[in-house]
Order: C-alpha cells, then sequence, then structure tokens
C-alpha cells in the first residue's frame, strides 16, 4: 500500500472522528471506535485483522491503566465525600491570603487533586473561588478563574494520576513514576508562570467587568429598564435568559451523563457561598445532609491526604531507584503503581469510615464507579486507535518526517496535539489522539518517550473553547460571560500550552 493511501486514510479516519464528534454529537467513545475501524478497512489491515487489533490494543491499554485510573476515581470520590477538598482551599486562603490564593490554588488543583473527577472537583472548588475573588478586589474573579482553568487543564495531561497522563504514559511506554517526576518538574513552573502572565494582562486592561462578569451584566440590564418594568422581574429575564444559553451551551460537552447532571446541579446552587474567614475553622464536610460530628474530631487535612501522597511516594520512589541502578525486588514490587495506589486506596477508605462513617463511604464509591466507566471507555479506545494506527504502517511514514537529537521532533508533537485540540475540543481525547498517532514513531525518535508524552500533552491544552465541559462549567459557576470566559479558559490554558513547551524544549537537553 502506498504511502499516498496511507496518510489519506489516515486524515480521512480522523477528520471523521472530529465530524463525528463535534457536528453529529456522537459520544467520543463510539467515535473513536468508529474511526479505528475505518481505518483499519482502509489499510492493509482489512477485514481479517482489524477487528483483532482493535480489541487488542483496547485490551493492552486497559491492562496497563484501568485499575490506575479506577483508584484514582474512587480515592477522589471518598476525598469528595468527607470535605477534604473544601477544607484544603479553606486552608490555603489561612496560610497564603486571598493575594497569592490564585497560585496556590491552581497548583493544589494541578497535582494533588488529580484524582478527583475534573467536573466533580471545578463544582467543588469553584464556589470557594468565588467567595476568595471578593476578598482579591476588583480583579478576584478573572484571576481566580483563570488559576482553576489552568490547574485543572493542565494536571490532566501532566501530573500523575491524571486520565489523560496516565493514558498518555500507557500508550507511549512512559514508566509511571519517570511521568510522575518529570510532570511535576514541568507542571509547577508551568502553573506559576501562566498565572503570573494572565495577573500581568488583567491588570493591563484585558479584563472588562462590565462586559466580561455575568452581574456587570445583569446591573447594567436593570438599570437600562424602563420604570414600568419592576427591576426584580427584569433581573429574572435576564438570569433566565443567561441561564438558557448555558444550558444551550452545555449541549457540545463530550462528557456524559454526570457531568451534564452535575451541570444541573451548580445552576440551582447559589453562585458563591462564603467560606469561612481566615482565621476561623475549617470549613464543614462537602455534602451538608449530614453535619453532626465527624470531622473535628477526626482526623486532620494531612491525614486526609496522606493516604494519596503515600501512594505518590512510592511511585517516585521507584522512578528514582530505577533512574540511581538501585532496583531490587522488594522495591520494584512496593513501588508498582498498581500496588501503591492499592495502598493509597486502602488508607483512604480507612480515614473515611472514621470522618464520614461506612455509609456515605459506599455511597461515594458507588459514585465513583459510576464516573470512572466513560473515563475507563474513552481512555481504552484511545488504546485502539493507537493499535490500528500502528499496525497500519502510518509509523513508518512519520518517521522521515522527524529528525533526532533537534527539537523540531517535539514541536511536531505539540502541533499535532494542538491541531486536533483546535478540532475536537476535549483535552483528553487529542492527547489520546496525538500519543496513538507518534506512538509508532517514538522508538526511531531517539527521544525519551517521556518528553513525547509531555510535548502531547502541553499540545493538547491550546485552545479550549466552547466544546469544553470546562469552559461552560467554568461560565456559570464564577459568573462570568462568555467573552469573559474566553479570557479566562481559552486564552490562559492556551498561554499555560506555550508555557509548557517552551520550558520542555530546554528540559529536553538534559535527556
Amino acid at each position: 500500500m502506498s504511502d499516498i493511501a496511507v496518510l489519506a486514510g489516515t486524515a480521512v479516519a480522523i477528520v471523521g472522528i472530529v465530524v463525528l464528534i463535534v457536528r453529529f454529537r456522537v459520544n467520543p467513545v463510539v467515535s473513536l471506535v468508529l474511526g479505528s475501524l475505518c481505518l483499519g478497512l482502509m489499510t492493509p489491515l482489512g477485514l481479517g485483522k482489524t477487528i483483532e487489533t482493535i480489541t487488542k490494543g483496547f485490551g493492552d491499554i486497559m491492562a496497563e491503566v484501568g485499575l490506575l485510573i479506577v483508584f484514582g476515581v474512587l480515592m477522589g470520590a471518598i476525598l469528595q465525600e468527607m470535605g477534604a477538598i473544601e477544607r484544603l482551599v479553606n486552608r490555603l486562603l489561612q496560610i497564603f491570603g486571598p493575594k497569592r490564593l490564585p497560585y496556590s490554588m491552581s497548583l493544589a488543583i494541578g497535582t494533588l487533586l488529580q484524582s478527583i473527577y475534573l467536573d466533580v472537583l471545578l463544582v467543588i472548588s469553584a464556589p470557594l473561588a468565588g467567595s476568595a475573588a471578593r476578598r482579591i478586589g476588583p480583579l478576584g474573579t478573572p484571576r481566580m478563574a483563570a488559576a482553576m482553568a489552568i490547574g485543572l487543564e493542565c494536571g490532566i495531561v501532566l501530573m500523575v494520576p491524571g486520565v489523560g497522563t496516565l493514558a498518555l504514559a500507557a500508550l507511549l511506554h512512559v514508566p509511571l513514576g519517570a511521568m510522575l517526576l518529570w510532570g511535576l518538574v514541568l507542571i509547577i513552573p508551568t502553573i506559576l508562570i501562566s498565572v503570573s502572565i494572565m495577573t500581568f494582562l488583567f491588570r493591563r486592561g484585558f479584563w472588562n467587568s462590565a462586559t466580561d462578569e455575568v452581574i456587570a451584566v445583569t446591573e447594567k440590564a436593570k438599570a437600562e429598564v424602563p420604570t414600568t418594568v419592576p427591576a426584580a422581574q427584569t433581573a429574572g429575564m435576564v438570569t433566565q435568559t443567561a441561564g438558557t444559553v448555558t444550558q444551550t451551551a452545555g449541549t457540545v460537552t463530550q462528557t456524559a451523563g454526570t457531568a451534564a447532571q452535575t451541570v444541573g446541579t451548580a445552576h440551582q446552587a447559589p453562585a458563591w457561598p462564603d467560606v469561612a474567614p481566615a482565621s476561623g475553622p475549617d470549613v464543614p464536610k462537602g455534602n451538608g445532609d449530614d453535619t453532626a460530628g465527624g470531622e473535628a474530631s477526626g482526623p486532620g487535612l494531612l491525614a486526609c491526604f496522606a493516604p494519596l501522597l503515600v501512594a505518590l511516594l512510592m511511585i517516585a520512589v521507584g522512578a528514582v531507584a530505577d533512574a540511581v541502578g538501585r532496583e531490587n525486588a522488594v522495591l520494584k514490587f512496593i513501588a508498582d503503581p498498581v500496588f501503591a495506589m492499592l495502598i493509597g486506596l486502602i488508607g483512604t477508605l480507612i480515614v473515611g469510615r472514621v470522618v464520614v462513617g461506612r455509609k456515605r463511604v459506599e455511597t461515594a464509591i458507588a459514585n465513583g464507579f459510576r464516573e470512572s466507566g466513560q473515563i475507563l471507555a474513552l481512555t481504552a479506545v484511545g488504546g485502539s486507535l493507537a493499535a490500528v494506527v500502528a499496525a497500519g504502517g502510518l509509523g513508518d511514514i512519520l518517521r522521515g518526517y522527524f529528525t533526532a537529537h533537534t527539537f523540531l521532533p517535539l514541536l511536531l508533537v505539540w502541533l499535532v496535539a494542538a491541531a486536533l485540540h483546535i478540532a475536537v475540543g476535549s483535552v483528553t481525547i487529542s492527547a489520546i489522539t496525538a500519543a496513538g498517532i507518534l506512538a509508532p514513531v517514538a522508538p526511531a525518535l531517539g527521544i525519551d518517550p517521556v518528553l513525547i508524552a509531555l510535548a502531547a500533552g502541553t499540545g493538547s491544552l491550546f485552545a479550549v473553547h466552547v466544546t469544553s465541559n470546562t469552559f461552560w462549567l467554568l461560565q456559570s459557576l464564577l459568573g462570568q460571560t462568555t467573552r469573559g470566559t474566553l479570557k479566562t479558559c481559552t486564552t490562559a490554558v492556551s498561554v499555560a500550552s506555550v508555557v509548557g513547551i517552551l520550558l520542555l524544549l530546554p528540559l529536553s537537553l538534559l535527556f
């Protein structure tokens, strides 16, 4: 089969996947499977090997990261039930104060809290961020919104156990310990620099409260109402219209069931409930249905997150031992990511039962299993696409376009992921698809696969826009207009994408 035919077939399959997701609103899992099937039939795989390759790719990636995703989501669900996230944000506010909260909160979201399902994490932390925004001052809303967007999206593809990070590591055969260490090295300066750049832009007039914040728009609408129309009725009309726009826009989201239900719940909740004063006690547990006891006499905030921290430390120790050549059978077993995450889950279960009781922990676990279903399916079909791309011969063709020992390969990886994200609109899907396309090329590049994974991750952050669930959640939960969200989400995360690749290029010289 000619190179042109392979390239054309791959292009048709990728464009078909994009059209199915964006134009016809077909679930991404179904779209990726159909794209893989069509690609296989247009390559030398033909009828005989296509289904077998899709199935094998699905199983291979699940064998690598399936349990890790489940363990991570379950830990996040239990932490959510304990109210640990609200307590952490409140503690950050006490320690760093409102002015530094955008930096500290973005770092916490991007690193420590990545085991929590993104939409749930956003809904939980947004009200606290909104309350803190009022303390920061006139630019509080854009600073907190941008910080949250940067932390949320960077963590997905750069930090273990982010879903995109696990998928990238599995597809490119990167040891999870190495992905954790180098991802941590990259994500911290990326977040800090990106938040600083956005703060600078906001202070130089990039933000206009009159047009970028829903509250300001509502006040302006009320001021322009004729005196014969009651102001309260007009405000209700404005609010209802904004809600309708948000609900309509939400139909473009690619997260099924759970996210849609989360958005609906968020619209019914107060926008920005106050957090406790900086000198006050920790906020109560996340669910208001069980406020009696538990938290005040239970383990502290550090104890709540200790099992997750221990799990990540075990994985990191294994990576360090491997790097210095001190690996042995016992250490290898202890540092195995599946074992480490299992220990973290067991520890979180124990702490959760002490804090909120057995019944609420069981409810959290049930919710966690529901949340992990689509994540597992999406990650696995990404593996199917990668397997078909590899078997179809695209890797042999792409090798001619990549030159080792220069910056060019990493830039091309970044561009591939960025282009896919602009087309598809999903950070996770674009990262997985880019990794699937590039996986066959990785061994011939002479570049450590962890660099390719990180380049694909940073590229997939570029231009988060209206097809992203994060975009609309940030808009509705932090009181922004669509124009404002284009600044705090689209622009801010794109800045992080560019900062990430610019930091990665010199970092690659260390390998």
